[in-house]
């Protein structure tokens, strides 16, 4: 067993984690960062949307220079998996494998976990660009491409006119999981000049080059240049939820303006809380986290 107390816990290596972790190691906190390497920013091919990189950055590059960075300030991660967090007076203990990490406050940046939809070749589709995760994120970068969007049960057809303001070529389809659009919603979908197939998506194939073709229950396969599957999600917040953590739909943890949870130390940063999922935002999450944080912890002066 590691004797050693750590100031700050962060569990998760994606952009908030890593950003936080910078932060700290500025203010000389004692931190250890443990990560089991299934940030989704591993699976942007390209972001065209984060701040101060004006030709893109891939995901994978922004998190070696997140790590690298975190380097210069003698930090590292650790790679594993955390499978509990409890209390232990007034410390918190994370089961790490066989050993046990204390630490006097947890930030969690864990990340959500996407629902599943049968896609072909997933990662290369990804990688390609053909397969997309975010609107928000990339709407810019498919302007006037033939883009496909499939519903989700918590906003059927908000995506599909999001996605109206890059192409004239937007085509809805419904997931087949129940989602019934009402007429108002089929009214906004023909007012936007959006196309909606009826018949349930079945699977999502592609070509050898790449293009996605989505295959309906009346068998018929519609081409398009780029699928936005809209999965659904659910917010890793199993270890916070274990001590007690408020949750909101999706799992999705809410915090206070210090991005504290109801659980006194206990922060969360990025996807894995209550908003808008953005890389920008998680690393602003996390900035205001490690600052408070830093602030609430006993002060540690130069000597």
């Amino acid at each position: 067993m590691n004797d050693t107390i750590y100031d700050t816990l962060i569990i998760g290596g994606g952009p908030g984690g890593l950003t936080a972790a910078i932060y700290l190691r500025r203010f000389r906190r004692n931190i250890v960062v443990v990560d089991k390497g299934h940030s989704r920013l591993d699976l942007i091919p390209v972001t065209h949307n984060f701040p101060g990189f004006p030709d893109g950055i891939r995901g994978s590059q922004l998190l070696d220079n997140l790590r690298c960075q975190l380097g210069k300030y003698e930090g590292s991660v650790t790679e594993g998996d955390v499978t509990g967090l409890a209390r232990e007076g007034e410390l918190f203990v994370a089961t790490l494998g066989e050993r046990l990490v204390r630490a006097r406050t947890v930030l969690l940046a864990t990340g959500i976990a996407d629902a599943g939809l049968p896609i072909e070749n997933w990662h290369a589709a990804v990688a390609a660009g053909a397969v997309r995760l975010c609107p928000v994120c990339d709407g810019y970068d498919v302007i006037d491409k033939r883009i496909a969007v499939v519903s989700s049960a918590v906003n059927p057809v908000g995506h599909a006119l999001f996605m109206r303001t890059f192409s004239t070529s937007v085509t809805l389809f419904e997931r087949g999981d129940g989602v019934v659009l009402t007429p108002e919603q089929r009214a906004e979908l023909d007012q936007a000049q959006v196309r909606c197939i009826a018949s349930p998506l079945k699977g999502i194939g592609m070509t050898d080059d790449l293009q996605p073709v989505l295959h309906t229950a009346d068998g018929e396969a519609y081409h398009a240049d780029v699928v936005y599957p809209m999965l659904g999600e659910s917010a890793r917040s199993e270890l916070a939820a274990g001590l007690g953590a408020t949750l909101a739909d999706c799992q999705e943890l809410i915090v206070d303006q210090h991005q504290q949870t109801s659980v006194p130390g206990l922060y969360a940063v990025g996807d894995v809380t209550r908003g808008l999922n953005q890389i920008s935002v998680a690393a602003g999450q996390a900035a205001v986290a490690a600052t408070r944080i830093h602030a609430r912890l006993p002060r540690r002066w130069r000597s």
